[in-house]
């Protein structure tokens, strides 16, 4: 056997508890069944080999929680004062103890927390050495000061409980932080837990092998005692490795006998080995091996603190794994953070000064950015444009088609005063930007201010609702999303806007908006609830249209959401 060099000296201190990796049953030590398991893997018997010097380990099942009665340091002072008070006895039994005696008076059970079986607080008559001694005290004020205590006694220990869970809750939510110093590589990290493996069991050379992606080799990824060039050597195919196989069922593969190990197929020459699974609560990750030069045994207990050490080892890969996914989600959220700052302020602030007009817009997006925008900008002439849109996405892919629809509106629009001509072009450019997946809704107009006259085009399915004194009216009709098809054509429309009317302008999210019953707001709720108050300035026509979403929403059922209006105010 060529085991190398030892590394230098490194230690550490193993951290408590024993991984699981799979069901065990009782724990016990056999010579006679341990290709049964192998058998259910596919693999082929081992029957007529020579099983002596073969022990498989299992792991006992943990046993349940006892209920944590005695948290309560003052609870033993309160029934001994109860019992000088009242000359009854109340005493706390937990479930394992709770058995009811016939001569029980009273009995009430005391809750402890979700998941733990509840004990009984039970009341009986206080009995001498020599005779029954019933006291005189009228039962039913007993009664009632008994069901009391257990009911401020089941609120203590349930609070007791949610305290211990939300602190465990609560380590778990530490900030991941990366230090640059001081810290030790992986690497050095686990050929120390190696290495005091190998010094607790005294084993010559002490490997780790973790299976790849694909779940079919078992690759060498730490080692000590062994040369370093194994680290180079191919994978293992796991269809071949038997002995990994039984460990990563959950056992403990020991064995003794030389003549046994090209049966199993152990990966080192030499003369005695053991094998444990590295796993954790979730996944199988590979196996822990310890060789050892000359014949031998490996004690229940040695075993045990393989054990140990695998779920040592399974802790260092998972801090590593779980470190760089916390640096990476906080570098994701930051640059989310930057990405929907950057989305609201392209959203417009403040209305133009346009004598006998006034304009208001709000967008509402359902996660940190999304694919709803409002937009307005002058143009020559004295036009104003007016613009909607929602991209056809979620999330942050909806944000890049937000941001490119807008873009070429405001671009087209500096040459193009129809809006029919401007989602055309509009259209385009979508279209052979992209590979064909990014399409949008929108609502254009164009607004003469001098006149009122409005000349508008949609795409997709916006909502666009003349709002008049005394009615309202529905002005689009659902036709191709931009980006769909580079020849699709948009219909001009045209009406005129009169003193004390109004254009509504809202994306599907609005329109889609449920309540807790699920019944969608539509355009005929909004539009009616806003008919009515057109004497009131824009600006808060949208904070009422916004509290209105705000109460009609699901928890959960949150949507990108935009809505427009322009008025023109009486001269």
């Amino acid at each position: 056997m060529d085991f190398g060099a030892t590394a230098p000296d490194a230690r550490v201190r193993p951290l408590g508890g024993v991984r699981r990796a799979a069901a065990t049953s009782d724990r016990r030590r056999t010579t006679d069944d341990c290709h049964s398991d192998s058998q259910n893997i596919g693999m082929t018997s081992v029957a007529d080999a020579n099983l002596s010097h073969l022990r498989i380990y299992q792991e006992e099942k943990p046993q349940p929680p006892r209920p944590e009665h005695d948290c309560a340091g003052s609870l033993p002072d309160m029934l001994r004062a109860f019992k000088r008070l009242t000359g009854w006895s109340l005493e706390y039994l937990p479930s394992s103890e709770a058995s009811l005696p016939n001569d029980l008076t009273w009995s009430a059970p005391v809750d402890p927390g979700v998941g733990v079986t509840p004990g009984h607080l039970r009341l009986g008559p206080v009995r001498s050495s020599s005779a029954a001694c019933v006291p005189s005290t009228d039962p039913k004020p007993v009664y009632e000061m008994a069901s009391a205590l257990a009911g401020m006694l089941s609120e203590l220990l349930r609070t007791r409980h949610s305290l211990w869970q939300r602190e465990a809750e609560l380590a778990a939510g530490v900030p991941l932080v990366s230090h640059t110093e001081g810290d030790r590589h992986l690497a050095h990290r686990l050929q120390a837990v190696l290495k005091g493996a190998a010094e607790a069991v005294r084993g010559d050379a002490v490997a780790m092998y973790l299976l790849d992606e694909a779940t079919s080799h078992l690759k060498l990824r730490a080692c000590w005692g062994l040369p370093q060039d194994r680290l180079t050597a191919p994978p293992r195919p796991l269809a071949n490795a038997l002995a990994d196989l039984e460990a990563m069922l959950g056992h403990a593969v020991v064995l003794e006998d030389t003549t046994l190990l090209a049966q199993w197929n152990v990966p080192e020459d030499c003369r005695a080995a053991a094998c444990v699974p590295v796993s954790s609560p979730t996944t199988i990750l590979g196996t822990l091996w310890v060789f050892s030069r000359e014949p031998r045994d490996f004690t229940e207990s040695q075993t045990g603190m393989l054990e140990i050490v695998a779920g040592r080892i399974s802790a260092e890969l998972e801090r590593e794994m779980l470190l760089q996914e916390g640096v990476d989600a906080a570098r994701l959220k930051r640059e989310l953070a930057s990405a929907e700052r950057l989305q609201r302020n392209q959203l417009p602030s403040f209305a133009p000064l346009l004598d006998g007009w006034d304009i208001a817009g709000w967008t509402e997006q359902a996660a940190e950015v999304g694919g709803d925008f409002h937009d307005w900008f002058c143009l020559p002439n004295g036009l104003f444009a007016v613009t909607i849109g929602s991209a056809g996405q979620s999330g942050a892919g909806a944000a890049v088609v937000a941001a490119n629809a807008r873009t070429a509106l405001r671009s087209h629009a500096q040459y193009h005063r129809e809006a029919d001509r401007l989602l055309r072009q509009a259209n385009l450019t979508l279209w052979t930007g992209s590979a064909g997946d990014q399409t949008a809704s929108l609502f254009c107009a164009m607004v003469e201010t001098a006149t009122g006259n409005v000349s508008y085009a949609s795409s997709g399915r916006p909502s666009a609702i003349l709002l008049q004194p005394h009615g309202w009216q529905s002005l689009v009709r659902p036709s191709l999303c931009l980006g769909e098809d580079p020849e699709a054509e948009f219909e001009p429309q045209a009406i005129r806007l009169r003193p004390g009317e109004a254009l509504l302008l809202f994306t599907q999210g609005c329109r889609d908006t449920r309540d807790q019953t699920g019944h969608p707001l539509g355009e005929v709720a909004l539009a009616d609830f806003l008919t009515g108050r057109l004497a009131t300035p824009s600006k808060d026509l949208v904070a009422l249209a916004r509290d209105r979403f705000a109460s009609y929403t699901r928890s959960g059922a949150k949507q990108d959401r935009t809505i427009l209006l322009l008025k023109r105010t009486n001269p």
